[in-house]
């Protein structure tokens, strides 16, 4: 028989880390690439894991190039981490640049990373000194307007220490039984008329998501519906914002047929309508990384339009970057944006010209 003192004790020892990220922006290209082989121009100061840190940029190679092995090795761009502080004992990071494309995202033949190295006293620098040959990135898409941008994650190691560690449930996986029992339609009790479509659903389930969509369920006193006209949404929004009703998600793109902006827009516009406030953020959040050259312009109408300050601020830091606006200036959403909205055109002129 099993006694009090039959169990399984569990410890863990932890090798934490502090991690941050750091966005350079290369405005005038041309003219700096001017630069001598081994000159640099450092970024501002940043903090990552109570250490102060800065990236070295050099247009035409660091000076240890040809020793390090690599032919013609001004025809590179290098990037450093460097150690922009003074410290008691050796510190230990490991730094990631990325060249990002016009949306913020990494291109993935442009990532490089350095392995965790130590930095011992300030000036202490370590990076990849051939990150992109300039006659790559002068011929790639992402040197736009003279301007292109690196991100470099920043992963500071912490001192390792022991803890207790109980052992864990498994992951909830209550998203994904929702999800099952939506797709498979078993147990309806209500139904959705959207524009001649039907749509499936879980009175319960519906009416503790959405309060909008628990008063049309409840037709009167001692009544309730069990097919409930929509006329607020198209049909493929009611089947989006169902699906998040019970999955808490967004559904996933299907490429070649899905317009992931339209949806998000619409997802918004239906979170206010039926009461379902973390759509809103959510669909924000997802607007905010489709901002490029074609949908800079309409996506800030739609974000003043919408007050969603989150995607109004993504739009302003995508147009500082003075080709981006250019490119942006000869897009149809940008000729509806002076004309519809001219103070906002005015107050976007004032932020950048403060940036």
């Amino acid at each position: 028989m099993p006694t009090a003192d039959n169990y399984t004790a569990a410890s863990a020892a932890v090798g934490a880390r502090s991690t941050g990220r750091h966005l350079l922006h290369i405005e005038g290209y041309s003219h700096i690439k001017a630069l001598f082989n081994g000159e640099s121009i450092p970024s501002l100061s940043f903090s990552v894991g109570g250490r102060a840190w800065c990236i070295w940029y050099y247009p035409r190679g660091a000076d240890d190039l040809d020793r390090a092995g690599y032919d013609l090795a001004a025809l590179y761009i290098s990037l450093f981490l460097v150690l922009d502080d003074t410290i008691p004992e050796p510190a230990y990071a490991e730094a990631t640049f990325h060249l990002l494309d016009q949306a913020e995202k990494p291109v993935q033949l442009c990532t490089h990373t350095t392995g965790l190295n130590e930095y011992s006293a300030a000036g202490a620098r370590h990076g990849v000194r051939a990150f992109i040959l300039r006659d790559c990135l002068e011929a790639s898409g992402h040197l736009v307007h003279d301007c292109f941008r690196i991100r470099c994650d920043v992963s500071v190691r912490r001192q390792w220490y022991a803890e207790t560690r109980p052992d864990a449930p498994p992951p909830s996986d209550l998203r994904r039984h929702l999800g099952d029992l939506l797709a498979s339609r078993e147990g309806p009790d209500v139904t959705f008329q959207v524009a001649g479509e039907t749509f499936s659903a879980h009175r319960s389930v519906v009416a503790a998501r959405s309060p909008v969509l628990k008063a049309k369920l409840s037709v009167g006193v001692g009544t309730a519906a069990t097919c409930v006209r929509i006329d607020d949404v198209e049909p493929q929004v009611l089947e989006a914002l169902l699906h998040f009703v019970y999955t808490d998600s967004l559904p996933e793109e299907v490429p070649g047929q899905d317009d992931g902006v339209f949806m998000a827009q619409r997802l918004l516009d239906a979170a206010g309508i039926y009461g379902v406030p973390r759509l809103r953020p959510v669909c924000e959040e997802k607007l905010c990384r489709q901002v490029e050259v074609n949908t800079a312009a309409t996506m800030l109408l739609f974000a003043q339009q919408h007050s969603c300050p989150g995607l109004r601020e993504a739009c302003v830091d995508f147009l500082k970057c003075p080709r981006a606006l250019n490119a942006v200036m000869v897009t149809d959403g940008f000729e509806h944006l002076v004309k519809s909205c001219p103070a906002l055109l005015k107050d976007l002129i004032s932020k950048l010209a403060a940036r």
